[in-house]
């Protein structure tokens, strides 16, 4: 069952991704709204001073996490640390030959 920080893991990059594309969507629809008279020219110009600069820093962010995210889930060697191997383990036994009956 994979915990929280997998579930993390694998949905912040997505998710800040798809905020990222809704932001850069609506500083292209903020010009039709003006125009369609459903925004005002006050609320344009608040949003429009500030959405570009959310729009990359949630790019910039969704970039952050999805590096974050990869190199966390490998830089473990096994899954989530089950595994019964150790570093040097092939290195300490012992090499047994092979038995020849012929």
């Amino acid at each position: 069952m994979p915990t929280p920080a997998d579930r993390l893991r694998r949905l912040l990059p997505s998710g800040l991704t798809g905020l990222a594309g809704a932001a850069c969507a609506a500083c292209c629809v903020l010009p039709a709204l003006l125009a369609a008279g459903v925004l005002g020219g006050a609320g344009w110009a608040a949003v429009n001073h500030s959405l570009p600069g959310v729009a990359v820093a949630l790019a910039v962010l969704a970039g952050l996490s999805w590096w974050w995210a990869s190199t966390r889930r490998h830089a473990t060697g096994c899954a989530g640390g089950n595994c019964s191997c150790k570093q040097g383990d092939q290195q300490d036994r012992e090499v047994l030959p092979l038995r020849s009956d012929a």
